[in-house]
């Protein structure tokens, strides 16, 4: 596979949910930018992606066909004053940061907001995490709040900042 290959975007299918669940799970075990402690078993990603609709969508990003990361919108609250409101994430295979994927997830999930009707983006992000706050800054998220000492992983206390765009 060819890193310096732009990244292909499209929405996925039930065929890359090994590829999406793996790339997630290596978060579970070695970072902060995920808050889920214990894996998803491919039943628990199986019946996540059959809850996304057309406006929540899943994407992947594929390089010469393989997967390499994933983006998603999802409901921000339950509430139905909240419809128009989602939350992003966007998750790249580790050993390919910096090469742009990230950015090509994110902008198209974007464009896929505006498209569907959404008003607003919130992106919940780990505090330690400043590739990603950055990335979301050059879109145009602003920071909105910083709760502090709100979860906890790794024995120890863990900041997230709420960024928002009006889309």
């Amino acid at each position: 596979m060819s890193r310096n290959a732009p990244p292909l975007i499209r929405l996925a299918t039930e065929a890359d949910l090994g590829a999406i669940n793996s790339i997630y799970n290596h978060y579970v075990h070695t970072s902060t930018c995920t808050y889920q402690e214990v894996p998803d078993s491919m039943e628990e990603r199986r019946a996540w992606f059959a809850k996304k609709t057309p406006w929540h969508p899943v994407t992947v990003a594929t390089i010469n066909g393989e997967v390499v990361g994933w983006g998603a919108l999802s409901a921000f609250r339950e509430r139905s004053a909240y419809r128009f409101t989602v939350e992003n994430s966007v998750y790249v295979r580790h050993d390919l940061h910096r090469h742009g994927i990230g950015r090509a997830l994110l902008a198209d999930l974007i464009e896929r907001s505006r498209a569907i009707g959404h008003r607003s983006i919130i992106a919940g992000i780990d505090a330690d995490q400043s590739g990603s706050v950055a990335m979301h800054e050059q879109f145009g998220f602003r920071t909105v709040g910083h709760f502090k000492a709100v979860g906890y992983k790794f024995e120890r206390w863990l900041d997230v900042i709420f960024m928002h765009l009006e889309v």
